[in-house]
């Protein structure tokens, strides 16, 4: 179920923390980026560390920019997001103690089935960027700094292109999450770089199809970070490195990670990415 980001849900969960949680009692609190909570894996993973430890986490959801923005004020414990660039800068600058790797998925090029643009089955995402900005077939962009906004720039900018003009459609409503992005997109018939999961999540109620995929540059990694205490006092970061571990462990959150969606859609949607689940399959941490 879909938590939003409004001034009202933050204050109802640091009312909740006030209570105890958030200086060091059983409560953790999260800002995720919009897709896993869309996709459902965010409260899977919520309620089963729960079961087990009676730690209570809730989260609110936002773009990974609005995530991490909400994280800088001391609102919550935790942050799980997808863009590398603005995870570093918020650790860099002291708001969070490090960066945690815990699973990917990837994203891909979609479109009509008509692909005005005659990008279908390009190896190469940029290269199918390009065909799209050259045919100025209509795009469209959540442009919310969310980590899939993020991720979208990143390969204009290696395209060498500044996307603008009427073809180029920035969202207004980006900010909500990934799901009406692409339904958006779908009603206009047109072009967006959007995660896997969110597609297999509503694939029955559109008719865009995946175009582009399986490039090494569409790979979507997501991480933990810990809010820093030593800069946010009521910060449960105790509990919340509890959580970190678990999502972490191989044979707990990463197994969880490894094996939901297999059951409705037929294969995974998101990866384990810890670094203790790399080492246990015998490669790099």
């Amino acid at each position: 179920m879909r938590t939003w980001l409004c001034v009202g849900c933050i204050l109802l969960l640091c009312a909740c923390a006030s209570s105890g949680p958030a200086g060091g009692s059983k409560f953790i609190l999260l800002s995720s980026t919009i897709g896993p909570i869309d996709a459902g894996i965010v409260g899977v993973l919520e309620n089963e560390f729960e079961k087990e430890t009676g730690i209570r986490v809730r989260h609110v959801g936002a773009g990974t920019g609005a995530a991490l923005d909400i994280a800088k004020k001391g609102n919550v414990d935790l942050v799980l997001v997808h863009a590398k660039s603005l995870e570093e800068k918020f650790v860099a600058e002291g708001f969070g103690t490090e960066r945690i790797d815990l699973m990917y998925n990837d994203f891909v090029i979609m479109g009509p089935s008509k692909d005005p643009a005659g990008i279908k089955g390009m190896a190469v995402a940029t290269e199918a960027l390009k065909k799209i900005a050259e045919k100025q077939a209509l795009f469209v962009s959540r442009g919310d700094n969310s980590g899939t906004h993020v991720a979208e720039m990143a390969l204009w900018q290696k395209t060498g292109i500044k996307p603008s003009g009427p073809w180029y459609n920035i969202f207004e409503k980006g900010a909500t999450g990934n799901v009406p992005t692409l339904q958006y997109t779908d009603q206009k018939e047109a072009y967006t770089v959007i995660d896997r999961a969110t597609f297999l999540s509503i694939k029955d109620k559109i008719k865009l199809i995946i175009l582009v995929e399986k490039d090494e540059a569409l790979l979507n990694f997501m991480s933990l970070i810990p809010v820093n205490p030593n800069k946010f006092s009521k910060a449960n970061y105790s509990d919340s490195m509890l959580f970190v571990k678990w999502l972490t462990s191989p044979e707990k959150g990463q197994k969880i990670i490894r094996d939901f969606g297999k059951d409705k859609y037929g294969a995974p949607l998101f990866f384990p990415n810890s670094k203790e689940w790399r080492q246990a399959q015998g490669g790099k941490g």
